[in-house]
């Protein structure tokens, strides 16, 4: 036991090692991530928290670990190419029109995620997740019409997951755990200085980080063979952030300085449902529930001071996603899928902004695994994002407005994501606890 515990630890330690390593932020639904399983990704995630995610499941409903047998480790690769451009439209400075567009603000990015799991008995399942439920990277050219609102934007997360899980009985599988997470940003935006020509305008920047901790929780329903109806939960992770606000003006000084500021990520709840209609065939279907509503706006206050000294006026509305997939057995050892969704996104034109330019998406994925051996399983996945066209405008008494400067854009993005990930079975799965026994006297 003791030796079979030290191996969980160091299949988890070994997925957390590659996230540390690797992780690079991308945009995705705000600034969440959901790409966490190859598998599921191949589905538009749908199904994901009733198990069509494998062990990697665990991100949206920790209970599917149960359906999990042995000992099982999974590591998924994802490599994201995110393409926008703002192009500056009437209604922009005139002064600042002339300097252009955004060019390529899309950075491609590697997002590695892992789970593992480990069957202890019939009843008892234990497990440990690693990945990034949140990140972005958006850089414009240095110089350009929007400048002032934004030069970059990095957010980069980590989030660490054991969980415990339970099987209740035939029907029902309940698990929990703690979710460890961290995270940090930085954001830099041009300082417009009197005098100065806007192409000359010297970068400020915010910088902080935080860890914090919530907790993940959710059940599995079997009510017969071939459906499985899965309910997580993530809850909202609560960031003290310490940081600090650099300007490059003495006059401004006092405005610099290490600063603190609240954040309260979105909590989210996925139900899932997989059903099959026949030996070698299943359609999933999948909701998510992203409370981006509670970040509202984020004041930035001085340490020194004790004063507000800039806001991250963010407003975002709710979240919600609406997938459906489905999943052949076209043999033994390969199994097809393929899946649609459709996002809406917490930002519209009166919360967008240069640093993220969201908007409602439609997902198309396409997906399969290959059973190389009894022990190891290949994944692999491709989805295509589609973005509606949108517009920016910020200044003339917007939430963002920096000294009544006006900014109108017009954004066009798409995105292409691949991944590939692999699955392990170590060993075979322990023999069910054996009945207590009975005496008659």
């Amino acid at each position: 036991m003791g030796m079979r515990f030290r191996f969980l630890v160091a299949a988890g330690t070994a997925s957390l090692c590659a996230s540390v390593v690797m992780i690079a932020e991308v945009q995705a639904g705000a600034f969440g991530l959901r790409e966490q399983s190859t598998q599921a990704q191949g589905l538009a995630f749908a199904g994901a928290a009733s198990g069509s995610g494998g062990v990697s499941s665990m991100f949206w409903n920790p209970a599917t670990i149960t359906m999990n047998p042995g000992f099982v480790a999974e590591q998924n690769f994802t490599y994201i190419r995110l393409s926008s451009e703002i192009r500056p439209a009437p209604g922009t400075n005139p002064g600042f029109a002339r300097l252009g567009g955004s060019g390529e603000l899309g950075q491609g990015a590697l997002v590695p995620a892992g789970a593992t799991s480990y069957q202890l008995n019939d009843r008892l399942w234990l497990g440990l997740s690693t990945g990034a439920p949140f990140g972005l990277v958006t850089k414009p050219n240095q110089v350009w019409a929007g400048e002032v609102y934004g030069r970059s934007s990095r957010i980069f997360s980590l989030a660490i997951n054991p969980v415990i899980g339970v099987k209740v009985n035939e029907w029902l599988s309940i698990a929990a755990g703690p979710n460890i997470e961290y995270f940090r940003l930085t954001l830099r935006q041009a300082l417009p200085v009197p005098g100065l020509l806007p192409t000359a305008y010297p970068s400020s920047f915010l910088k902080g980080e935080s860890w914090g901790v919530g907790f993940t929780a959710g059940a599995t329903l079997t009510p017969r063979d071939g459906t499985v109806l899965g309910i997580g939960y993530r809850s909202s992770v609560h960031h003290d952030i310490d940081g600090s606000i650099g300007v490059p003006l003495l006059a401004l000084a006092p405005l610099a300085g290490q600063v603190r500021a609240r954040l309260n990520t979105p909590d989210k709840l996925s139900v899932g449902l997989t059903q099959a209609v026949s030996p070698v065939a299943r359609v999933n279907l999948g909701f998510e529930w992203d409370n981006w509503s509670r970040l509202g706006t984020i004041g930035i206050v001085s340490k020194t001071l004790g004063l507000a000294v800039n806001t991250l006026p963010l407003n975002y509305k709710d979240g919600f996603t609406y997938a459906i997939g489905a999943e052949y057995d076209a043999s033994p050892n390969l199994t097809l899928r393929t899946g649609f969704a459709y996002e809406t996104s917490p930002i519209d034109f009166r919360n967008r902004s240069v640093r993220l330019p969201d908007g409602d998406r439609y997902i198309a994925s396409v997906g399969a695994s290959y059973r190389w051996s009894r022990q190891l399983t290949l994944n692999l996945a491709y989805s295509h994002f589609f973005l509606d066209r949108s517009r920016i405008l910020a200044g003339l008494g917007r939430d963002y407005n920096v000294g009544n400067i006006a900014f109108a854009g017009v954004v066009d993005s798409s995105a292409d994501i691949v991944s590939v990930g692999f699955r392990y079975v170590f060993g075979a799965p322990p023999a069910p606890t054996p009945a207590p026994l009975v005496r008659k006297w």
